[in-house]
């Protein structure tokens, strides 16, 4: 039944019946100085928790005879861009268990306070060229805020390096006492300008953590909607959050 199910999936999706895996998946981690060391221990902490999750483990060895690989870096300015974990095909739970421990116990570096969102990308590209061939390619990238570096986004995607990768985003607003309203529309915000200038590719969307406290959550539903392969190139609605349905997807590039 999995391996009907697998050739199904390269059937429809046009992809090499030889690859090694059936995602790439690319995690980019923003590490600017928009990010304090507190928030920056939530986003490894909840990113171990999310890979670890069962329903996310349940998700990545759907199909194990055609695994998952998984590759994380951080970046922040033009000039930054550092590996956390090298491309590593998940085949046993053991696996995801060594990559969220890696994870979990990483040193942050000393890191340009830029947000270097267009560097990110053609770093993503180059990354994303040394995975495993695989049906599919795709960058998970989260930050909290918009590009204030060299190049701009937009332009690294006309250039097409990143032809053929779908790229998904997690915004991270930050919640402090304010009024709600102005909470919500600044998350609102930032999830537009990434769905404008930084995703693209078929189901692309935009997940949103309100702030680095929901990261784990939030991070979690990612990982289930681009591990998911139950629908090739759909992708399911977001779940509610906190109770109040805010509708901040779109479709993608």
């Amino acid at each position: 039944m999995r391996l009907a199910a697998a050739a199904a999936l390269v059937a429809a999706m046009g992809a090499p019946a030889g690859a090694a895996c059936r995602q790439a998946l690319a995690l980019a981690l923003d590490v600017s100085g928009s990010v304090d060391g507190n928030e920056y221990g939530l986003q490894m902490a909840g990113l171990a928790s999310a890979l670890t999750d069962p329903d996310v483990q349940e998700a990545v060895f759907a199909l194990p005879e055609v695994p998952v690989a998984i590759g994380v870096f951080e970046w922040s300015g033009a000039a930054y861009q550092s590996q956390v974990l090298g491309w590593t095909l998940m085949e046993r739970p053991e696996d995801l268990t060594a990559a969220a421990e890696r994870l979990a116990g990483w040193h942050r570096r000393a890191a340009p306070a830029e947000t270097g969102l267009g560097a990110a990308l053609t770093h993503a590209a180059e990354f994303l060229s040394r995975a495993p061939v695989c049906w599919r390619r795709t960058l998970d990238i989260s930050g909290d805020g918009k590009n204030n570096d060299w190049p701009v986004p937009e332009a690294v995607l006309a250039s097409g390096v990143l032809g053929g990768v779908t790229i998904n985003a997690l915004v991270i607003g930050s919640l402090h006492p304010q009024d709600e309203r102005v909470i919500l529309s600044g998350v609102d915000d930032l999830a537009d300008y990434f769905r404008d200038r930084i995703v693209q590719g078929p189901g692309a969307f935009v997940e949103v953590a309100f702030e680095y406290e929901d990261y784990a959550e939030a991070m979690r539903r990612k990982l289930l909607r681009e591990l998911s392969v139950a629908a090739v190139g759909q992708s399911a609605p977001p779940p509610p959050l906190r109770g109040t349905y805010v509708d901040l997807d779109g479709p993608g590039r």
